[in-house]
């Protein structure tokens, strides 16, 4: 049985008449009637039955209407979906973000924008530091990530460069380089005890503050480690350190922290958006060419 001989068959059953059938249908009639035989022959009853006006229903014909009415509607529903879903139109994202990286406004806009492009597909969100997250899209759990780089990122995924920003110092609010927001040099902080996150647990901003300490000739001197940029900016706020940070975390805008910007050239941090090389889903595909987009923008 095919779609085709349904069709034939709610054209007849909607007309009452083999031959207005057929010319709704665009074929001759006798064509239309051996395709009828052959569809009552394959269900091994008669579908209709014939008057000398028309034809209708029979018992069969009519439980059979019944059941296949709604099939070529099904159908054209099922290629459309089909369709979207190759296209990246629905179905399911997950995405994972870093605390640090969710802070820049980049990120927000590229979520909304997707969702307002693409209102069917679910988006679920997983916050984590980046090695959690590099793991998670290994074994499946991510769909794709949006972290900052590092030394360690991983040459089997898929990983596309989304920009950078500038590194500023964040100083206890009574800290005297925190006075008049002028910019500083990077060696005004030698001294200063400097608040981490411990390397294990997130080594993009770990090692772009180590290195533009060591660029600039100097030997860190570090303070007590923090696991999240948060809780780097509660530590700040005790005065127990100092931290450089991603410039968007400005907008954390904690009391007792005052953001001040380095003497240029800063030091950067890159953003990356990662995925896994050979289970790129359409879905995927389209939040990473739309977050290529909003960054570019």
């Amino acid at each position: 049985m095919e779609l085709r001989h349904i069709r034939y068959f709610l054209k007849i059953a909607e007309e009452g008449n083999f031959t207005r059938a057929a010319t709704q249908l665009g074929i001759g009639q006798p064509p239309l009637s051996q395709q009828i035989q052959n569809l009552e022959a394959e269900i091994g009853y008669p579908l209709f039955r014939r008057l000398s006006h028309g034809v209708e229903l029979t018992p069969a014909g009519q439980a059979f209407y019944e059941k296949v009415q709604d099939f070529p509607q099904r159908a054209f529903n099922s290629i459309l979906a089909a369709q979207k879903a190759a296209r990246g139109e629905t179905g399911t994202l997950a995405l994972g973000i870093t605390g640090a990286t969710a802070l820049n406004p980049h990120v927000p806009h590229t979520i909304r924008d997707f969702r307002h492009k693409f209102p069917s597909v679910e988006l679920k969100i997983e916050e984590a530091n980046g090695l959690e997250l590099i793991k998670h899209l290994y074994d499946g759990r991510l769909d794709v990530a949006i972290f900052r780089s590092s030394s360690k990122d991983p040459d089997d995924l898929q990983i596309v460069k989304l920009g950078q920003e500038e590194l500023m110092a964040a100083l206890p609010a009574n800290h005297p380089l925190a006075q008049n927001n002028h910019a500083i040099d990077i060696n005004d902080l030698s001294d200063e005890p400097l608040i981490l996150t411990p390397r294990d647990l997130g080594t993009s901003l770990h090692d772009a503050t180590i290195k533009a300490f060591k660029d600039a000739g100097i030997e860190p001197k570090l303070g007590p480690p923090a696991p999240h940029i948060a809780s780097i900016m509660s530590l700040v706020s005790a005065e127990l350190g100092v931290a450089l940070v991603p410039k968007s975390t400005r907008q954390l805008a904690l009391d007792g922290v005052k953001f001040i910007p380095l003497i240029a050239p800063a030091p950067k941090i890159t953003l990356i958006i990662g995925s896994h090389k050979t289970k790129l889903s359409p879905i995927a595909q389209n939040f990473i060419a739309l977050a290529t987009k909003v960054f570019a923008s």
